[in-house]
């Protein structure tokens, strides 16, 4: 119950029911200050009785509902000709046999590579002055930070992303990724262990320096990071283009059209959620960037000869 405590403001409520319902009854009698998800959240560990159990059951259970709850969506679109006309790489629709080979793996990387990491989050978190307890943060302190994350992992996936690209890193752990020439939403964490650390590192280390540093960061802002993350991470691969989809809003957002060309030409666009580290180090894919890189050249060779 200790993690429950946050500022004085949780009761230490003594409870005598052994249903999670009969603790959140209880519990709401003494806490009418929360609101139903923070005594849903509080309920939780005090029916537990062990924070790293209940912290690691949460954050596996979250991930693959999540990350599976985003991917059927994409792969009911693949079975609808009518949003065809919406595919990057239009004759290139995953089978259901491609699909399965690609679950196959990425839930055997799911239990063995990734729940071991969540079970440890727990007290790794905790270490580092994570708060897991109620009243959750301001919903404007939660939006910073996710922003703040957000910029901070593109930063490193461009990096190490495109450091796997690199010789040796590529044919011994980044290949795998590449199986898929067109991708699809499920092959988004279809990926080597090795890669599936070192990026996923930028996913979980940033916010845990971020809380080492500052001393201000509740578990549950670490949930909506990476849900968005995850999002993102699928979304991109999904293979889709439509109207309605971020980058025409925001030309800054990278989404499904500048991944797909990564995957498509095995070579530019490294980063996950924005499109200025490709800019700005002339790393950018595909046809458009290419014409300006030889605009560029032509325009310096020009100047060159006068």
């Amino acid at each position: 119950m200790d993690s429950l405590l946050a500022n004085g403001t949780l009761n230490a409520t003594l409870v005598s029911s052994d249903t999670y319902f009969g603790i959140y009854n209880e519990l709401s009698k003494y806490n009418i200050q929360l609101n139903i998800f923070e005594r849903l959240w509080a309920t939780w560990y005090a029916y537990m009785q062990n924070d790293v159990l209940a912290t690691g059951i949460m954050s596996f259970v979250m991930h693959e509902a999540v990350y599976f709850g985003r991917s059927i969506p994409w792969i009911i679109i693949d079975q609808i000709p009518y949003f065809n006309k919406y595919k990057l790489q239009g004759a290139k629709i995953p089978t259901m046999k491609e699909q399965w080979t690609c679950t196959k793996l990425v839930i055997l990387s799911h239990f063995t590579v990734e729940l071991p990491q969540i079970w440890l989050f727990h007290p790794m978190a905790k270490s580092c002055g994570m708060d897991t307890g109620v009243p959750f943060p301001a919903w404007q302190t939660m939006a910073i930070q996710i922003a703040i994350f957000f910029v901070l992992e593109d930063t490193w996936h461009y990096w190490m992303h495109r450091l796997f690209h690199w010789g040796f890193f590529y044919k011994n752990i980044h290949k795998i990724h590449h199986q898929y020439s067109a991708p699809f939403g499920l092959a988004a964490e279809y990926a080597s262990p090795i890669e599936t650390m070192v990026l996923g590192a930028g996913t979980v280390i940033i916010p845990i320096i971020w809380c080492l540093v500052t001393q201000n960061l509740h578990v549950l802002t670490m949930y909506l990071w990476i849900t968005c993350r995850l999002f993102q991470a699928i979304d991109a691969h999904s293979g889709y283009d439509f109207p309605w989809s971020l980058h025409h809003f925001l030309p800054f957002w990278a989404g499904a059209e500048h991944h797909d060309v990564h995957h498509e030409q095995f070579i530019g666009n490294y980063a996950s959620s924005f499109r200025w580290w490709d800019y700005v180090m002339d790393t950018e894919s595909g046809p458009e960037a290419a014409k300006k890189r030889r605009e560029r050249k032509q325009a310096k060779l020009a100047k060159k000869a006068q």
